[in-house]
């Protein structure tokens, strides 16, 4: 009975982090009115207008757009029922997972945190969040190719938390907002949290598990 408790309470949680992941990232879609043309008064532009040109300018665009497909298809990806009832879709998509990652999430992603908002210390977390992304992607493709399957789904499992930083970031935003909590070190701390602490609750899981 408590092992069957611990599976119905990790599907709920599940269904829980799916849902909670599908509406981040239509919040986060509903506000791209505002970046096509660019409203540098509104949300991410804030500020930006100096430095919103050139190469910025297309990795902003590219970033803005993979990211969601990517966390959405990684959502599919992680989940256990799609993958044993479609294996062959499981597989093409996560070959197009693995390459909007690779080619354009974590490019982009790298060429932006030079100009990190909240400072270097925000762009060295985002910088190192990007090719973190990118190693695990790459990792997860090479174990799959090579048939390392439980070593190729952690990878993967890696690989969708770091994508889910987002998620992870707007909470702490959200969460920081409604109790009026403001400091100067938290957007910086905030960057560096929200891809290193899941990452770590991931591993720490894994060894005891």
């Amino acid at each position: 009975m408590p092992s069957h408790r611990r599976t119905v309470g990790g599907r709920v949680l599940a269904i829980v982090a799916a849902i909670l992941v599908v509406k981040v990232v239509a919040s986060i879609v509903s506000r791209y009115p505002g970046y096509f043309p660019p409203d540098f008064t509104t949300d991410f532009l804030f500020g930006r207008e100096a430095h919103f040109r050139g190469g910025y300018r297309w990795a902003f665009y590219t970033h803005i757009l993979s990211g969601p497909v990517a966390l959405m298809l990684g959502l599919f990806l992680v989940a256990e029922w799609p993958r044993r009832q479609f294996p062959a879709w499981h597989r093409w998509i996560g070959r197009l997972e693995v390459a909007c990652v690779l080619g354009l999430v974590a490019p982009s992603g790298l060429w932006m945190a030079r100009n990190a908002a909240a400072g270097p210390v925000a762009g060295l977390g985002l910088a190192a969040l990007a090719v973190a992304t990118a190693i695990c992607a790459a990792m997860g493709w090479i174990d799959a190719v090579r048939w390392r399957y439980s070593s190729h789904r952690r990878w993967m499992w890696r690989c969708f938390l770091l994508l889910a930083s987002a998620v992870v970031l707007r909470m702490i935003g959200g969460l920081a907002t409604v109790t009026g909590w403001t400091a100067d070190w938290l957007d910086p701390l905030a960057t560096w949290a929200c891809w290193v602490v899941p990452l770590f609750a991931f591993e720490v899981r894994e060894r005891i598990s």
